[in-house]
């Protein structure tokens, strides 16, 4: 349920908003208040609001909505998706428009000048030098993942075991610059105290391909074009790939942060929508997704 937008903060928003005189953009947004607190209120408070919203010079018609663009990493794909889907349906005012790439790319494009509203990350180190850059405020833990290895449903090179994966002649993981990438090499380092530095150096003389995002390196295991990836969790598919998980000393935990741009176009929704990710609702959505809740992530 979408909370009860508190009166006094309604009636200032409005105002505010209607005291920015002559933009169309600025009644729209009072228009917006008045729909948000409208149903919330008790009739005396609302009958404030809407004088409130006379001021701004509101119309009887709906709102345009408006558009809140969240960069988000390709393994938030499918959750986001669904996140955006009932953020919508609490917010109606709000068009939510999510891109989806590689964490590394989205910072890339971002520092190169892209509009967006929101950065969600799954490595702490992009969203931290947006920060130093001035480009993104914050930085708050809203999901968390882990590591497996995916291998095709005929299993070609019989692996069954993280132990077996030298097995492998086609490894696919990530570039050391995507977030996924990064983690396999730190989990196939933890693995080399355990079990010795050849098993390392095995595993990475498999490597075929290195993706530049975690779903390329899932597709062509599900293409047979690989013998085995290591990618997260949530990007194992049942019944498309076969799942081995990585022993618990070995694995490697990924926060996914997100942030505000300094320079976003909507601020106030960009706040909404990082709320609304960190809420219960919010969190049901990533857990149901397999992500690790955000308390469970956080280090």
């Amino acid at each position: 349920m979408k909370p009860a937008l508190a009166p006094q903060a309604a009636s200032r928003r409005i105002r505010r908003w209607a005291a920015k005189a002559g933009g169309d953009g600025h009644r729209r947004n009072a228009c917006r208040a008045v729909l948000a607190a409208r149903g919330q209120n008790p009739p005396g408070i609302l009958h404030g609001l809407l004088a409130a919203a006379l001021i701004a010079g509101c119309g009887g018609s709906e709102p345009e909505r408006e558009v809140l663009r969240v960069f988000a990493a390709s393994s938030l794909t499918e959750a986001f998706q669904e996140l955006a889907g009932t953020f919508e349906a609490a917010y109606p005012e709000i068009d939510v428009v999510p891109v989806f790439a590689g964490s590394q790319v989205l910072r890339l494009q971002i520092e190169q000048g892209a509009h967006a509203d929101v950065f969600a990350s799954a490595d702490q180190r992009h969203l931290d030098a947006l920060v130093r850059a001035g480009l993104v405020t914050g930085g708050r833990v809203f999901a968390g993942n882990e590591l497996v290895v995916i291998v095709p449903r005929d299993n070609p090179a019989a692996i069954t075991d993280f132990a077996d994966l030298p097995r492998a002649r086609r490894l696919v993981i990530g570039t050391e610059h995507v977030p996924a990438g990064r983690y396999a090499r730190m989990a196939l380092k933890r693995a080399a105290g355990r079990r010795g530095t050849d098993f390392e150096a095995a595993v990475l003389a498999s490597v075929a391909s290195e993706e530049s995002n975690v779903r390329l390196a899932r597709a062509k295991v599900e293409l047979g074009a690989a013998d085995a990836a290591i990618v997260y969790r949530t990007d194992a598919v049942p019944g498309r790939v076969r799942v081995i998980p990585l022993p618990d000393g070995v694995n490697v935990r990924a926060d996914y942060l997100m942030g505000a741009l300094t320079a976003a176009a909507n601020p106030e929704g960009a706040e909404l929508w990082i709320d609304f990710a960190a809420s219960p609702a919010g969190q049901a959505i990533m857990t149901r997704r397999g992500f690790l809740a955000a308390s469970a992530a956080a280090r």
